[in-house]
């Protein structure tokens, strides 16, 4: 058995691209349009596993937008997508900067949890030892669900 990818529900695309790829720095492999099912699926994959991506497509995300419009709560039981990051601070800081509330902070330097546009939880793991723990994030406290 292999692991190939994980598919969230999206109701805004723009705003999804936004998140995965310009802020958390995933990357689009490859789009699907299917107009008589009426969705669009476009796989993300994360830098270090572009070549794997390529080869393998895995590990990836895979966003589903349904082209009529519908509301998702809750992510039907889905717990959360988790990716390794060279630099947790800067990550968070970057997701920050670009209106994220991080809802967990990294108060260890080794980990946090943020939200997508959707709901879905996304686990930030620290690549290797963890940082030292710094402002802001050491006071910050958590904020809403992770």
């Amino acid at each position: 058995m292999r692991f190939l990818h994980t598919m969230v529900r999206v109701a805004d695309l723009d705003a999804s691209l936004k998140f995965y790829c310009d802020l958390l720095g995933l990357t689009e492999v490859r789009r699907m349009e299917n107009e008589p099912g009426r969705f669009t699926l476009i796989f993300l994959a994360a830098p270090a596993d572009a070549d794997r991506s390529a080869a393998e497509r895995s590990p990836e995300l895979e966003l589903t937008f349904n082209w009529d419009p519908a509301t998702y709560d809750g992510g039907r039981n889905f717990g959360h997508l988790a990716y390794k990051v060279a630099d947790i601070h800067a990550a968070c800081q970057r997701l920050m900067d670009g209106g994220v509330i991080i809802n967990r902070p990294p108060r260890d330097g080794r980990m946090a949890f943020v939200r997508s546009p959707d709901g879905i939880s996304i686990e930030l793991l620290q690549e290797g030892p963890a940082l030292d723990p710094v402002e802001p994030w050491l006071s910050m406290p958590n904020t809403g669900t992770w």
